[in-house]
């Protein structure tokens, strides 16, 4: 059988000197881009020529080969070969791999360096992914892979990251099927069949945001930020065997913790042990809880306490570390750029310095043999303990003495049965004592009617002083907030400080709870300790600092909760006192200029969005963001949907009814967007990214 004939010759390849070799004046690469000549210069001394050049011979005037070639396409590797040539890495007639064309060609040697960049297809990302991932595999170290590849340490783990993803998103990544952004996303999770699992999900989705994939993937999870994590400590998480999640490709806050059981168990056993060291130090009972409730003191009474007196020594140390503080802030307070290293110093010196000052607390082992303390974790994860507080039912009770004991007689009757008998035995004695010309006192009858004169001369003496009865009036809040067992004063005000029914769990971490505790405690580190003493303290403070106390203090008596009326008339709220107490509240409101967006409340799923119905929900976001945001939530099942709404209306300034101050937050019906003193969030529904499906 006869062979055909060849249709097409290939040019063929051979090894050409070095020094035989010339940059082609055709070659069309004049601009630089991608990897420097040294760095390509580096990779060759390596691991060698990976790819031939392509070279043509060069003719003489009378068309004759002269034994010296140009160079058209390759002109990178002929530059990096010349620099290593230079630095004598290789001799100057090295024998170098070129594919040698013909000299009397129709194709232009212009097309052949065009082409040779043009058909070039660049590596898809995929197969790199899995190129480090086998280098790996083979003993490859990650900062060795980073410096052959000219790259990052941190970049070639994400690489790796991607590299780790399920083989069968990898499938749909290659088809064009997902993003390469949705396939990041996947990456927080380590769990193929959880990540098919989501995917899944979101297949028939309008949304497969990758900020929703890392949603779903981390909604059983909790952020490092937690402040149950900062009590326990992640090193102690990860040393029991809990597991982390950590987002390569986006700022994640350290990652999320992949096993809340395990975290709450650490915490509830440090929580545990926490109060078992606070009781030894001799209080009757230690409470303990991750987040006490709102108004958890009320109806305790505090006992006396003492702070722990300053050394001379400490008292040296403060001044030293003040004067060094003083002197960096005046020597950097100017500057554009301060050092990490002064940054660090004064952060050192706050610290110390607040170590310093806080003072140890002491009580009397009397005292704290019938009060306890409560123990639970402030937001920043450290251990919270409040000392010094006596239950309701470990307090004296009207008619018996501090000891508990009966003011009663050894006969059973009460002091006042014995005064009464003393004012008999007083009478038959009268006729004798008056002989005697010895005084007695004065009828009762006789002082009331003497005192309710008086009351008046004093009501009108207070009247016209404003400035006495400012202090009266403030007399009476500082007992009454700060002092609540406390009932020294004869100006018949009551402060009662509002405590909430059915109040979250979470709401003495919110930024006005926040506020109000530091400036509570500001106040009752200043105050003294003994009821007795408030007076004579008001009384040294200046106007600004007594309008101060009092707007404090009258700002604990503000109720604008509209509880829950019960069933049953209870004796304390009904359906008419919380709905004049509303009416009030938006008055005052509106007076102050109430801003609850600016003051932090947020619409989240848990706070909001999860408690109210499905049409609620779709309402509530058509209010916020328009008719046709809310339509692209409408199939989501309830929790979805929750975690949608909070996510779309997040960057509004949209708030429910019951938050809104008739006249400051009113809504404008044609924008969704309210009036308040806050600027309004987007509301044009172009922007919103489409919801996940349900599942």
């Amino acid at each position: 059988m006869a062979k055909s004939l060849p249709k097409i010759t290939l040019a063929p390849s051979r090894d050409i000197p070095l020094d035989r070799l010339r940059l082609s004046q055709s070659n069309v690469r004049r601009v630089k881009a991608g990897v420097s000549i040294d760095t390509l210069a580096a990779d060759i001394a390596r691991r060698g020529l990976l790819q031939s050049l392509n070279v043509r011979p060069l003719l003489d005037g009378e068309g004759k080969e002269t034994g010296q070639f140009e160079i058209p396409a390759g002109g990178r590797r002929f530059r990096a070969l010349e620099l290593l040539a230079k630095q004598k890495r290789l001799a100057k007639d090295a024998p170098i791999p070129c594919v040698v064309g013909g000299a009397a060609n129709d194709v232009l040697a212009e097309e052949d360096s065009l082409a040779e960049n043009s058909f070039r297809e660049a590596l898809h990302p995929l197969d790199e992914f899995r190129a480090m991932q086998a280098m790996v595999d083979k003993d490859a170290g990650i900062e060795e892979i980073a410096a052959h590849f000219r790259t990052t340490p941190a970049a070639v783990r994400q690489r790796l990251k991607l590299a780790g993803v399920s083989p069968k998103l990898h499938a749909l990544y290659a088809e064009e099927a997902m993003t390469l952004d949705q396939l990041m996303a996947f990456t927080i999770a380590e769990d193929h069949a959880r990540q098919e699992e989501v995917w899944d999900q979101l297949e028939h989705s309008f949304n497969k945001s990758a900020t929703w994939i890392r949603q779903k993937l981390t909604e059983n999870s909790v952020r490092v930020g937690d402040k149950r994590v900062g009590f326990v400590g992640l090193d102690k998480y990860l040393e029991a065997g809990g597991g982390i999640a950590r987002d390569l490709f986006e700022a994640d806050g350290g990652g999320w913790l992949t096993d809340p059981a395990l975290l709450d168990r650490l915490v509830d056993a440090k929580l545990k042990a926490e109060a078992a060291r606070i009781l030894a130090e001799g209080w009757k009972w230690v409470t303990t809880a991750i987040d006490l409730p709102w108004d958890a003191t009320r109806g305790f009474r505090e006992i006396d306490r003492e702070e722990v007196a300053m050394t001379e020594a400490e008292a040296a140390r403060v001044a030293e570390l003040e004067a060094e503080g003083e002197e960096l802030g005046a020597e950097w307070a100017d500057a554009h750029d301060v050092p990490d290293e002064v940054h660090a110093r004064i952060e050192a010196i706050d610290a110390e310095l607040g170590a310093l000052v806080d003072r140890p607390l002491i009580f009397k082992p009397e005292d704290m043999a019938s009060a306890g303390a409560f123990v639970s974790i402030d937001r920043d994860g450290s251990v919270r303990v409040e000392r010094g507080f006596v239950r309701p039912e470990d307090q004296p009770r009207e008619g018996f003495g501090e000891d508990g004991a009966s003011e009663a007689g050894d006969d059973g009757r009460s002091s006042a049965d014995r005064s009464d008998d003393g004012a008999a035995k007083s009478a038959d004695d009268a006729g004798g004592a008056e002989e005697r010309g010895a005084l007695r006192a004065l009828p009762d009858r006789l002082v009331s009617d003497l005192t309710a004169w008086r009351t008046l001369a004093l009501q009108d003496r207070v009247a016209q002083d404003p400035a006495l009865a400012f202090a009266a009036l403030l007399h009476v809040l500082v007992l009454g907030c700060f002092y609540s067992f406390s009932r020294e004063s004869c100006v018949q005000i009551a402060a009662n400080r509002v405590s909430f029914s059915n109040a979250p769990t979470d709401l003495r971490d919110c930024a006005p709870a926040q506020a109000l505790d530091a400036r509570a405690a500001a106040w009752k580190a200043r105050l003294p300790q003994s009821d007795k003493e408030v007076w004579s303290f008001l009384l040294t403070l200046g106007g600004e600092e007594q309008s101060q106390l009092l707007a404090h203090c009258a700002s604990l008596c503000v109720n604008a909760q509209a509880e829950v009326v019960p069933k049953y008339d209870n004796g304390r709220i009904s359906a008419h006192g919380v709905e004049r107490r509303i009416a009030h509240s938006h008055v005052l409101a509106l007076a102050a200029g109430l801003d609850v967006h600016g003051a932090g409340w947020r619409p989240t799923s848990a706070g909001y969005f999860g408690s109210v119905t499905k049409p609620q929900i779709l309402a509530d976001v058509a209010e916020a963001r328009g008719d046709e945001v809310a339509r692209m939530i409408g199939h989501l099942k309830k929790a979805d949907m929750a975690r949608e709404a909070e996510r779309l209306v997040a960057e509004t300034t949209w708030l429910p009814l019951p938050m809104r101050t008739p006249g400051l937050d009113d809504i404008d019906p044609d924008s969704g967007e309210t009036s308040g003193p806050v600027d309004p969030g987007e509301s044009d529904s172009g922007d919103a990214e489409l919801p996940v499906a349900a599942e």
